[in-house]
């Protein structure tokens, strides 16, 4: 989650922060073994877009989908080491700072107010982007399990969980969610589970030929879409800074990286090959709705859905922290005493109007899931634009320009191709997630 800087220029957030990590400051050696820091990498990463692949695959193709997803880990993972050392040549530069080094300080750094903004304004709406994706899968997801009981449609499913999302960010401790987060990925996994399982079974049964599944579609259109969901799927790009902060061993951090990467890529390219394999043409844009309606089906489906309505808050609190940021600096806040007392302390009525931005927040974001036509295209969206520029473009600006003079030609050319590359696969990603594959 992001929490806030404590300079007086920036308001919005400083840094994503996960409840699953110690809280640092400073370049203090954390406390996080080797196998603390890959399960923390795993949790970051690993989200329900791993749900949407086989459809991507199936709008891509399978050799298409097994590459496309192969270059966005690949892409991710390089990309992350780019901010790793873009944080130490600042930390070089300054050594008598102990502050943190933030996205929004490279930001700061290399283009100034401007770059800080537009850094953490892409950080925020990601952040809402993925919470709205929460919503949407939760809606579509009890709509397939309850369709048959009741008349209620998708949307009504997400109107639905909005009190309880909104009592639930009223909780300040997401220490007691974290263990949510780890449920949710068990039950990720026994949803790919069951989807191999199925695949098995058709195999076994003859039910479908290899040669019926395409390798790569004739529809070109369709892979930047496929493409924007693998990005989407490699969530967390914000963790980087705090999740080679909190390991005690920080020289190691680039090879527990790649080996995390290595790992989470292989689960994602076998499981969009089988998941599209078992259901071809029909699969759906969340797979979990194109399983049988058994129990053990329906169990896995309500548990994500009940392990997504508790992490909801985790996902969402990056926003309450930049939101009540703004609140706490605005001059509202400050020339009125019965609201705060002073910038660290606040009444209950200054608490009261803090908890009812956090009610009109989650409110907001349900109203805008129940305008998202599917989890397939609004994952898309996210992944080609506001993923693209997070995880590539800046990354990529941000080293040419603090690192750009110390660089050989090769280095530059990457971070060049990097660069463009990301900027087209976002406009292209766009407009085909917009005017529909």
């Amino acid at each position: 989650m992001m929490g806030r800087e404590e300079g007086g220029e920036n308001h919005m957030s400083n840094e994503i922060e996960n409840p699953l990590l110690p809280k640092s400051s400073g370049r203090v050696t954390g406390t996080a073994s080797a196998a603390q820091t890959l399960g923390n990498i795993i949790v970051s990463i690993v989200g329900t877009g791993v749900l949407g692949l086989p459809f991507a695959f199936r709008v891509a193709g399978w050799l298409a989908g097994c590459l496309g997803v192969m270059i966005a880990g690949l892409s991710t993972y390089y990309c992350m080491l780019l901010l790793i050392q873009c944080r130490d040549k600042l930390v070089s530069e300054d050594t008598s700072s102990t502050e943190t080094k933030t996205y929004g300080d490279l930001g700061y750094k290399c283009m100034g107010k401007a770059g800080r903004f537009l850094t953490e304004f892409l950080i925020f709406t990601s952040q809402c982007g993925g919470s709205v994706a929460y919503l949407v899968f939760i809606g579509q997801n009890l709509f397939s399990i309850f369709k048959s009981y009741t008349s209620l449609t998708y949307r009504s499913f997400i109107f639905l969980v909005v009190p309880v999302q909104i009592v639930l960010s009223w909780i300040n401790s997401l220490s007691a969610l974290a263990p949510f987060s780890i449920f949710a990925d068990i039950c990720n996994v026994l949803a790919m589970t069951l989807v191999v399982k199925e695949d098995v079974q058709k195999i076994l049964g003859g039910e479908f030929s290899f040669s019926d599944r395409k390798a790569v579609s004739s529809n070109i259109r369709g892979l930047p879409f496929a493409g924007g969901m693998a990005v989407f799927c490699f969530e967390g790009f914000g963790m980087t800074f705090a999740l080679e902060s909190s390991m005690r061993e920080r020289g190691r951090f680039s090879k527990l990286l790649a080996q995390a990467f290595t790992g989470i890529t292989l689960v994602y390219v076998t499981f969009g090959f089988f998941g599209f394999m078992a259901y071809g043409d029909d699969t759906k844009d969340i797979v979990t709705l194109n399983l049988p309606k058994d129990w053990s089906s329906i169990a896995v489906q309500m548990g994500l859905c009940v392990a997504l309505i508790f992490t909801f808050p985790i996902m969402v609190h990056p926003v309450h922290e930049i939101i009540e940021g703004s609140l706490k600096k605005s001059s509202f806040f400050q020339t009125h005493p019965c609201i705060s007392y002073d910038n660290n302390s606040t009444t209950r009525l200054g608490k009261f109007v803090i908890y009812i931005s956090r009610a009109i927040l989650v409110v907001a974001l349900a109203t805008i899931a129940s305008f998202i036509p599917g989890f397939g295209a609004f994952t898309s969206l996210v992944g080609s634009t506001l993923c693209a520029l997070i995880s590539f473009v800046l990354p990529a600006l941000y080293h040419l320009i603090l690192l750009g003079s110390s660089l050989n030609f090769w280095q530059r050319s990457l971070d060049v191709c990097i660069l463009l590359c990301g900027l087209l696969f976002a406009v292209n990603g766009t407009y085909n997630s917009i005017v529909g594959v």
